[in-house]
């Protein structure tokens, strides 16, 4: 079967898929007021300096304060002194200064995003730190020999406060064309510099796209296939880069792509406690603040020779299926992955390689810790942005926060979506019952969104108000107006 990228990006909500052969191995989503800031870089100004943890706070303008540590600092970097790291972190930044910051990793939970001072301008062959000191040359360089070169060619390039990584595609590029790129990026940087000495208050500088970026990355996941995307704009802009060999289609229907290429079905697993595996075993995934559990139960699964054959026949489907459950979910963290108990270190190793395998394609760094006495597999998943979880859910108030229920605006895009497959029916009027926040967030300030949906779709919307305890709609009448002429 072909590979598919599907990407809905023709809403506020904008999401991807990718499915290889037959079974979705990826799903992205991206919400208003909850893209990812990683790789923004902002004005900042910094709040305290506490030298026992070695580390700042810096206001950049984006409600909690970021978390910035003495070695991510220029001044640390580009010091000369060699005890810099004995100095305490008073001697290379000051409380109230301003200072130029990029977002490493994304606040989560009462944690503030990580910042770095050691600002990174990504291009298409390189990556350019104008104060980073350092170079670096792709691990998939094919010999020591074509790092060497290549390090010694930055070292001619370079001045003694750059820094520069060389991408995997630049290895077969001419000089010229990174000189070219080096000098594009170090008038980007001072274009940056130049706004920022305007700026009075924190604020954003600089910011990335950062859902096309992460549909550009999938694309190289897919060998041979299609993209199929049900937005005019966003296929143009992706076009450019879809290789001769993948085709790419844009998607018109009356139900929304996701709906008609049944991810949605899958998105909704996603939120399941219960991810059920092959003859009636199943695993339990509970998300929490600090760590992700993973418990493997052999349900009314036997296998054919005794309790140890099904056993590990269990333990190996789950491996298998822990390492797509974390891609999917963007679970990341420490994960602690308890499978059915097993008698000697053999069997252990087996499991753990199969683990092994299957994370090789996980394009989040992951490091496996091994086995506590108690069995229980550790492993920890580098962080970025939040979980598809912590995107589409909140808190719910009804029961304490003891559950999650999906959030009132996931619930406005889904009367979206919804409200789309009407468009060009007879009806002159829908009428909906849904609590106040979803009308909210549905309807935008001074109705803006309700009003253009109306006027795309070719009816008018009209709400009921709702006291149910958790965000909620129901469309509870289409046809003829009710407004009297």
């Amino acid at each position: 079967m072909m590979d598919q990228l599907i990407i809905n990006a023709n809403l506020r909500e904008k999401r991807f898929a990718f499915v290889k052969n037959g079974e979705v191995e990826k799903v992205y989503i991206e919400q208003p007021g909850q893209q990812s800031l990683v790789g923004n870089i902002y004005l900042g100004i910094v709040e305290n300096v506490i030298p026992g943890m070695n580390a700042a706070f810096v206001n950049f303008g984006e409600g909690t304060s970021g978390f910035l540590q003495k070695d991510r600092l220029p001044s640390f970097i580009l010091s000369e002194d060699e005890n810099k790291a004995a100095r305490p972190i008073g001697s290379y930044v000051h409380q109230g200064e301003k200072l130029l910051v990029q977002v490493e990793k994304d606040a989560a939970g009462t944690k503030g995003a990580r910042l770095t001072g050691v600002i990174e301008l990504p291009g298409e062959n390189i990556i350019y730190m104008p104060k980073g000191k350092y170079i670096a040359v792709s691990k998939k360089a094919e010999s020591t020999e074509t790092r060497a070169r290549w390090r010694e060619f930055a070292s001619k390039v370079k001045t003694s406060e750059e820094g520069i990584i060389f991408r995997t595609e630049s290895l077969h590029q001419p000089e010229e064309n990174i000189i070219r790129e080096l000098e594009q990026q170090r008038n980007q940087y001072a274009e940056l510099v130049k706004s920022v000495s305007a700026m009075k208050k924190p604020g954003l500088v600089f910011s990335r796209d950062y859902f096309f970026e992460q549909a550009l990355t999938a694309l190289t996941t897919v060998k041979n296939g299609s993209v199929i995307v049900d937005d005019l704009e966003f296929k143009k802009k992706i076009e450019p880069y879809i290789p001769e060999t993948i085709e790419i289609e844009f998607y018109n229907g009356k139900p929304s792509v996701f709906s008609f290429y049944k991810i949605e079905a899958e998105i909704e697993r996603l939120l399941k406690r219960i991810v059920w595996l092959d003859k009636g075993a199943y695993m339990v995934i509970d998300q929490a603040e600090a760590l992700t559990v993973i418990d493997v139960n052999t349900g009314k699964f036997s296998g054919k020779t005794d309790l140890r054959d099904t056993v590990m026949k269990t333990n190996m489907r789950a491996a298998i299926e822990a390492a797509r459950q974390l891609r999917l979910r963007d679970m990341a963290g420490i994960i602690l992955i308890d499978f059915i108990d097993m008698k000697s270190n053999d069997e252990r190793d087996r499991v753990l390689k199969t683990l092994q395998k299957e994370l090789i394609h996980d394009e989040r760094r992951t490091r496996i810790v091994g086995f506590t006495e108690l069995g229980i597999l550790q492993l920890t998943r580098k962080k970025t942005k939040q979980s598809v979880a912590e995107t589409l859910t909140e808190k719910c108030g009804t029961c304490g926060g003891s559950g999650q229920v999906l959030s009132s605006e996931t619930m406005a895009y889904r009367l979206e979506r919804e409200l789309w497959e009407y468009k060009n029916s007879d009806y002159e009027e829908i009428l909906i019952s849904a609590t106040d926040e979803v009308i909210r967030h549905f309807s935008g300030d001074g109705d803006i969104h309700k009003l253009r949906l109306e006027t795309a779709l070719g009816f008018r919307i009209k709400f009921s108000v709702s006291d149910a305890a958790k965000p909620f709609y129901k469309i509870l009448q289409v046809g003829a107006s009710t407004e009297q002429g």
